[in-house]
């Protein structure tokens, strides 16, 4: 088949993908009236838009280890890579719940969402409660969901089985790494060891690293492609990370999505803000720590902001960013030269790298 990359296109396909699959999900949950339906609705909506790039890695780990496939085969892949996005939908709709975040690229998150449908129907009880608890079962359907797309895309029993190892690994390391999250921003204390780790295992892995070790499953990867492929996956989704925690505190509104300085507001001890507190002098520190998860003016977020640029604390993160994503080229080209990964895959998957850790949004 003609592997030239138009991610416009599969975006579309995965986008086709979920929502065929979501159809038939309707359906079978019809029976349970139109009480359910903003559920249903919500789901829709959670599982809209978005840059599609872990189903693109799943995509292409396949192709780096088995770049030859039947027409039935690359529709099962594309059904397996949509499975990534019905995990990435639960998972941001569990952590706006977490983060008690108001907004979703531009929209009110779901549990917001829930609750004004709980405030409009002038129901008894606390809307709060009531957005909360269905956002909850609507990450919890999301997350179900995920694993039965992936388990019925259409793939051999072997290559399910496998695949589905990995992806209950991944499910592992995300539920941990979000509770390794806000155990450190429970302690109230920010150390960029405590925050790498977070970013390895809440971030990186299910990001980049297992996606790809998903895709390659599914193609019979050896344990040699599945290194190789950790070599480049793993770096390459610690960058992806640093990268969100940097437009978490300085990137558009208008582009994001979020409020300006949304991690600030949040009180997100990331390795930017751990930076930032032991490069700045005592008085700015004192003042960013105090500030971290307070509801902010627009004035005092760009003061902090401009404490935590002073400190040096943004080129540190710009320079490992560059130094992850070099690590995970480098990583790639060896296992392209060895021909341990599909040279054709391996052109796509550096691009996706540098999509992954210089983005704007």
């Amino acid at each position: 088949m003609n592997e030239t990359w138009d991610a416009d296109e599969f975006r579309r396909r995965v986008q086709e993908a979920v929502h065929t699959f979501l159809a038939t999900q309707i359906e079978r949950l019809a029976p349970l009236g139109d009480e359910v339906e903003p559920l249903l609705r919500r789901a829709r909506e959670s599982t809209s838009g978005g840059k599609r790039l872990r189903a693109a890695f799943c995509y292409w780990g396949f192709l780096a280890v088995r770049p030859s496939r039947s027409a039935a085969e690359e529709e099962s892949l594309i059904r397996a890579a949509a499975a990534l996005e019905l995990l990435q939908a639960s998972a941001l709709v569990h952590d706006d719940v977490i983060d008690d975040s108001d907004t979703r690229r531009g929209a009110p998150a779901a549990h917001r969402a829930f609750e004004a449908d709980h405030a409009a129907a002038g129901w008894p009880g606390r809307s709060r409660a009531y957005g909360d608890a269905a956002a909850v079962l609507l990450g919890d359907l999301l997350l179900t969901w995920a694993d039965e797309m992936l388990r019925t895309a259409g793939f051999g029993a072997a290559e399910t089985s496998a695949a589905l190892g990995v992806f209950d690994h991944t499910r592992s390391e995300v539920v941990a790494g979000q509770f390794l999250d806000i155990t450190v921003q429970a302690r109230g204390a920010a150390d960029v060891e405590a925050a790498m780790k977070v970013v390895r295992y809440k971030a990186a892995k299910y990001s980049v690293e297992r996606p790809l070790h998903v895709g390659a499953a599914l193609a019979g990867a050896s344990p040699a492609q599945i290194e190789a492929l950790s070599g480049y996956g793993l770096p390459v989704g610690e960058a992806f990370q640093l990268r969100d925690d940097l437009l978490g505190v300085f990137g558009d509104p208008s582009v994001t999505g979020k409020p300006a300085g949304d991690d600030l507001v949040e009180g997100k001890r990331t390795v930017l803000i751990a930076l930032a507190l032991a490069g700045s002098a005592a008085a700015d520190a004192d003042l960013l720590d105090r500030s971290l998860g307070q509801q902010l003016r627009d004035d005092e977020v760009t003061r902090l902001r401009t404490i935590i640029a002073s400190s040096g604390a943004e080129q540190q993160v710009e320079k490992t960013i560059t130094e992850l994503a070099d690590q995970g080229l480098t990583a790639l080209a060896d296992a392209r030269a060895s021909g341990l990964l599909d040279q054709r895959a391996a052109t796509t998957l550096r691009a996706l790298a540098v999509a992954a850790t210089q983005r704007s949004v």
